[in-house]
């Protein structure tokens, strides 16, 4: 072989290596830091007009809920409740906010699973204050009644949400 052929195989071989790195780093740091996820609202709150009538210094009107967010409604779901997991009889109220499920230390409920990815799924009230469960391109999958969720679904009281060991439930 000639010389020209060994440096090019080399160079080869070297361009092969680092885009290895580079993708192993890139894989890594998606696991890491997870991915971004933006709230459905925070564009058109953004794009709302606020108020100008206000004096310097004073508060902000108080916000009102949309959807109900859980309340007002009777047979509404009020609380999340873990049924199965290391997190069993854990409680969280629902109170209209986004519910984050992952591992993730900024998540609303972090779980500490194998089986959950960092950003894994979240829940959320819609306009019509029904909550609606949503899988965020995790690997392992979330589980809404023993079916694979692949567009954001809306969940009733009582319906097992599988991420992993872990089951919640929306609850009166």
């Amino acid at each position: 072989m000639s010389e020209l052929t060994l440096t090019v195989m080399r160079l080869g071989f070297l361009a092969v290596l680092w885009l290895f790195v580079i993708v192993a780093v890139q894989v890594i740091r998606s696991d890491l830091f997870g991915t971004r996820v933006t709230q459905r609202g925070a564009r058109r709150e953004a794009a709302r007009p606020q108020p100008t009538d206000r004096r310097p210094g004073q508060a902000p009107p108080p916000q009102r809920q949309q959807g109900g967010g859980g309340r007002g409604r009777r047979g509404a779901p009020t609380k999340l409740v873990v049924t199965e997991g290391t997190l069993t009889g854990t409680t969280v109220a629902l109170q209209g906010q986004t519910i984050t499920l992952g591992r993730a230390h900024d998540s609303t409920i972090v779980l500490d699973d194998d089986y959950a990815s960092s950003r894994h799924a979240r829940i959320y009230p819609d306009q019509n204050g029904q909550w609606i469960v949503e899988d965020l391109g995790s690997t392992n999958g979330t589980y809404l009644d023993r079916s694979r969720l692949t567009t954001p679904t809306p969940i009733g009281p009582g319906a097992p949400i599988r991420i992993g060991k872990t089951v919640i439930e929306l609850r009166k």
